[in-house]
């Protein structure tokens, strides 16, 4: 039985929508090893359509020369939750259909690891909501932007446990939950 593993870049007040604002932060190594211990145990990548179609094409043509992370999004089976189709593809593809809790629950049992989610807010809600997700890495940069897509619902109460902190040198706090 496998573990869902997601991790979000976000704002103090909650975007999470084109983390491109992440960037005057720089990219500090350390996040780069708490983000290498996270997909080093992952067997599958789940990501909504949305996501999907920002990642396809930034990734597919990476070699391990443009960055490290390249064979691991490259080379792991994607599974995609979407009602439509993706306009763009990617090897090693399955596509979910629309969200359903008992198909992702079915992929968790029958895989052998972690389930590793980058992004895709809307699917990770619903997980959070449905109690799929083990484990969430929030990446909370010292900011607040004021507009944006939120990653938390006014609709629900998401309640977590505390499971571990770190703080970076570009002022980037990791929080590391779990199931309350």
């Amino acid at each position: 039985m496998g573990s869902i593993a997601v991790h979000e870049f976000i704002s103090i007040d909650g975007v999470y929508e084109d983390p491109s604002w992440t960037f005057d932060y720089g990219f500090d190594p350390k996040m780069g090893e708490t983000l290498g211990a996270i997909t080093g145990e992952a067997k599958a990548i789940l990501l909504g359509r949305n996501t999907f179609e920002m990642f396809a094409p930034a990734w597919s043509t990476r070699t391990v020369e443009d960055d490290p992370g390249a064979p691991f999004f490259n080379e792991t089976q994607k599974y995609v939750v979407g009602a439509t189709t993706p306009a763009v593809e990617w090897a090693n593809t399955t596509l979910l259909g629309g969200y359903d809790a008992a198909a992702i629950r079915k992929l968790k049992d029958e895989t052998d690891g972690v389930v590793y989610i980058s992004g895709s807010g809307t699917l990770v809600r619903a997980l959070l909501a449905d109690g799929l997700v083990d484990d969430l890495h929030l990446f909370v940069y010292p900011v607040a932007l004021g507009t944006g897509a939120r990653f938390w619902s006014d609709e629900a109460t998401t309640k977590l446990a505390l499971k571990q902190t770190e703080v970076y040198d570009n002022g980037v706090v990791h929080l590391a939950y779990g199931p309350a």
